[in-house]
């Protein structure tokens, strides 16, 4: 028997609402014990105060308990990435893991391999390590075993590498003895997201090194396929692997682009020229089956020379300001409001720019067919 990926888009009315994921699990579409993760765009601020993402694992571990037990529900990921600005629509993504009924063939591998998937959570971080290379050695060593997990052996086939870390509070530097990477609660989420992607960036031989003076600084030091959210409800590393391996079948697949910056809509093309050769604008149709960014404000104040005003505004973070420009882009692109951007891309592409990630279906009708 092979793998079989199988990807669920839902739509949450609010961060408690798992009535959707609970309907596919009670008519038998989804099985609980082969869901390996779980990402969720919750309409909080994305900042530390933001419950939101809390409020949702909960919600979701109350009604996966039912099914699943304790070892195995604390092992399933649960990505919460706060703030749905402008138009972008509150969701859940279910990765689900299945046999396929097809045998696996004995001879070569088969030519064209399908999405792949694993997690791992990592060990809780001490507060000292939050944002420095120890939290990127972890990040490192997560993502390796996560893709011999999934069977994805050459680093060129990770295609996005989604985690949620943690971040500081007064109560976590003050266990530390204030020996911690800043005293800002604030920074410490984009520390923790840069030290994170710096790990990725690792492990898949985009970087040779880097040290604690890097993270956050040297922006030249990023990695293409990195997503990473910082929040307040975990201490450990939740890391999700996704990518293409001949290991897996059936006709989901995922690829990858990196936006220069964050009108780059070109890039977004690009990724949706390969599930719907030919189509029109807002013509993938339903062979996109979810697309994951990142979206970030540039470090220049500029965006193709012309002068920005989101790292100015003293009312609403530069994240949020860049989830909603950045959502409206890709919403305008694809003809979807239930897309993951997520904001805060420190090492996550270039500055002002960020990876993005598609996970398509081959078997859906093309907008010609």
């Amino acid at each position: 028997m092979t793998r079989r990926a199988a990807v669920h888009r839902l739509p949450m009315s609010g961060p408690d609402d798992v009535s959707a994921i609970a309907a596919l699990i009670a008519r038998g579409a989804l099985r609980p014990g082969g869901i390996r993760a779980i990402l969720g765009k919750t309409e909080g601020n994305g900042c530390v105060n933001d419950f939101t993402r809390g409020f949702a694992v909960q919600s979701l571990c109350a009604m996966l308990g039912r099914h699943v037990t304790g070892d195995a529900l604390a092992r399933i990921p649960m990505v919460m990435s706060g703030g749905t600005e402008g138009g972008l629509s509150p969701h859940w993504i279910v990765l689900e893991e299945r046999e396929d009924e097809v045998p696996a063939p004995s001879g070569p591998a088969p030519s064209e391999p399908a999405l792949a998937f694993a997690s791992v959570v990592t060990r809780d971080l001490h507060p000292s390590e939050i944002g420095r290379r120890a939290q990127g050695d972890l990040v490192r060593e997560a993502v390796l075993s996560a893709m011999a997990a999934a069977g994805i052996d050459d680093p060129a086939d990770v295609h996005f590498v989604q985690i949620k870390c943690p971040l500081l509070t007064a109560g976590r530097a003050a266990a530390a003895g204030g020996d911690v990477a800043t005293d800002s609660m604030l920074k410490s989420m984009g520390l923790s997201r840069g030290a994170s992607a710096l790990g990725v960036a690792l492990a898949l031989g985009e970087i040779a090194e880097f040290a604690d003076a890097d993270v956050g600084k040297s922006l030249d030091l990023w990695s293409s396929r990195a997503s990473c959210s910082a929040g307040i409800e975990l201490m450990g590393c939740e890391v999700v692997v996704l990518g293409l391996s001949p290991l897996w079948s059936g006709p989901l697949r995922i690829g990858h682009e990196v936006m220069q910056d964050a009108i780059d809509a070109p890039a977004i093309a690009r990724l949706l020229g390969r599930a719907a050769p030919g189509a029109p604008l807002q013509g993938a149709g339903d062979r996109a089956v979810a697309l994951l960014c990142k979206a970030e404000a540039s470090a220049s104040g500029l965006i193709r020379g012309a002068r920005h005003t989101m790292l100015e505004d003293s009312d609403i973070s530069s994240t949020r300001h860049a989830r909603g420009f950045v959502g409206g882009m890709i919403a305008g692109l694809t003809g979807l409001t239930e897309l993951f951007v997520s904001g805060g891309a420190e090492h996550q592409g270039p500055d002002g720019g960020g990876p993005a990630a598609l996970i398509y279906d081959t078997a859906a009708k093309g907008p010609t067919e």
